[in-house]
């Protein structure tokens, strides 16, 4: 906490003061007002990597459009792509639907929560009670890992010994998420009592098939015990 004196002095020549607590800005509140609080180096820096993992986003969207064989994805572009880092927190998010968007973090929180993702695994939930919008909208979260920078007894290109702390942190860096990429798109029909599941319903039961945070993908492999337990469920 800081303190902050401020002096203002009256008509008659008088004067008077008083100070005033604030609390300095820090973590995201810092970033967010980076061009006030920060030099200019820091302000272009923050500038060119907000770009870049934007475009990052960008292209997770032209992939996924680029190799959907529905409409919904391809034509209409009913679809949606962020990156988050390891607490779930959003990086950057693609110039696509708000709907979807706005929503999205509290979903990677509820797969965060709920699954613990290895390397190769995916992630999948449409559950309104998680951050979903409507059931036909499918969000698919996948951890990214990060190989360990070279030094500190853990080895690089050269012929350097790993040391045994050295060799435990490379495993623990390699088993930690470094950040997180998620997906949203449009399905044309998850069960319900109406096909395309988008109907006049009383309840959410009526509406299709609640997904709730589950692993579609493990190490690689789609799990086919939940991908037929989805389409069993749908027209």
């Amino acid at each position: 906490m800081s303190v902050a004196t401020f002096s203002k002095r009256g008509s008659a020549g008088t004067s008077s003061s008083f100070s005033l607590k604030y609390r300095p800005l820090t973590g995201p509140s810092r970033v967010a007002s980076c061009r006030t609080l920060l030099p200019v180096r820091d302000s272009v820096e923050i500038e060119i990597f907000a770009n870049l993992y934007h475009s990052i986003a960008e292209e997770m969207g032209a992939a996924l459009r680029r190799t959907a064989f529905s409409p919904n994805i391809k034509e209409r572009r009913d679809y949606s792509c962020a990156v988050f880092d390891r607490a779930g927190e959003v990086i950057a998010m693609g110039d696509h639907m708000p709907v979807h968007l706005g929503s999205m973090p509290m979903s990677v929180g509820a797969v965060l929560a709920q699954v613990h993702l290895e390397p190769g695994d995916v992630a999948m939930l449409n559950d309104p009670f998680s951050g979903g919008t409507h059931l036909p909208d499918i969000t698919l979260v996948a951890p990214v890992f990060v190989a360990p920078a070279t030094g500190d007894g853990i080895e690089g290109s050269g012929r350097r010994r790993v040391s045994g702390a050295g060799l435990a942190r490379r495993k623990r860096w390699a088993r930690t998420p470094h950040f997180y990429v998620a997906s949203r798109a449009h399905h044309a029909d998850v069960g319900g009592s109406h096909p395309g599941s988008m109907g006049l319903c009383r309840e959410i039961y009526q509406e299709g098939f609640r997904i709730p945070p589950v692993r579609l993908v493990r190490a690689g492999a789609v799990d086919r015990d939940v991908l037929a337990l989805l389409l069993n469920n749908v027209r």
